[in-house]
């Protein structure tokens, strides 16, 4: 382990989606990429290429040193030591958009399962959306968790943090962006009848905590999911990202 860091616990990131995203998507400063003795693959090779091309430090281990650094079984040999994710303010992300498409973003809040969360950013991102708006919080302990569940999803999406959801609605009244809130209430409309092929943040809380009132005052709609039996309960964070996700992208795919 290199000098710098010594000092200080970092995160590991496991399994070579995961590191791979981080090398991809320079989120978030990588110290040190372990590759399991035998690893041969040409995708390995070219990862470890590119890590010491970019001045990264790589070792070779064997398999028992590399375990025991990994939380499980699925890190196929590869494994990061990296420093903290590198995120934005509302503001800056809004500020980032292109210009040329209708602008497609997502608040999480109130989630607390890793593997859950890991899930919703997976499909926000496959689904194209192009930025992540969370409130503060210290995902550093999970961080290799949420990598593994999103695919890499995580260290490729542009995020921002909040303090205060007074900063997002600013930020979205200053570029024209609707908030819409995933649920169902007395004004709430279906998913299949909103119209979504305009500028909008989607929000989407948690199954036991939601989203807070600030965020859901802010939000100009209400949708919920149509559901094609009587089921009372609400579907998971990550089950109603993926629905509310690719509704948005048909609607726009079909409409260009």
């Amino acid at each position: 382990m290199s000098q710098e860091t010594s000092s200080f616990e970092p995160t590991v990131l496991e399994g070579f989606l995961s590191v791979n995203a981080a090398l991809n998507g320079q989120s978030r400063r990588i110290y040190e990429l372990w590759i399991a003795e035998g690893k041969k693959e040409p995708k390995v090779r070219n990862l470890a290429n590119r890590a010491k091309f970019e001045g990264i430090s790589v070792r070779t281990v064997s398999a028992e040193t590399l375990a025991s650094r990994a939380e499980g079984r699925t890190h196929g040999g590869v494994l990061a030591f990296v420093g903290a994710r590198r995120t934005v303010t509302p503001a800056e992300l809004t500020a980032s958009l292109p210009a040329d498409r209708p602008a497609f973003l997502a608040l999480l809040e109130g989630i607390e399962d890793p593997y859950n969360f890991g899930a919703c950013v997976r499909s926000l991102y496959a689904a194209g959306v192009q930025g992540l708006l969370l409130p503060s919080r210290n995902w550093m302990s999970a961080a290799g968790t949420v990598a593994r569940a999103s695919a890499g999803a995580s260290e490729l999406i542009p995020t921002a943090v909040y303090q205060d959801p007074a900063e997002v609605r600013l930020a979205m009244e200053q570029h024209g962006i609707t908030m819409i809130m995933a649920g169902r209430g007395e004004r709430s409309v279906s998913l299949y009848q909103a119209p979504l092929n305009i500028p909008l943040l989607l929000c989407i809380g948690g199954e036991n905590r939601g989203l807070s009132r600030a965020v859901a005052d802010a939000c100009a709609t209400q949708v919920y999911i149509p559901y094609g039996s009587d089921f009372r309960n609400s579907l998971s964070a990550s089950g109603a990202c993926a629905v509310f996700a690719f509704e948005i992208l048909r609607q726009r795919l079909s409409e260009s």
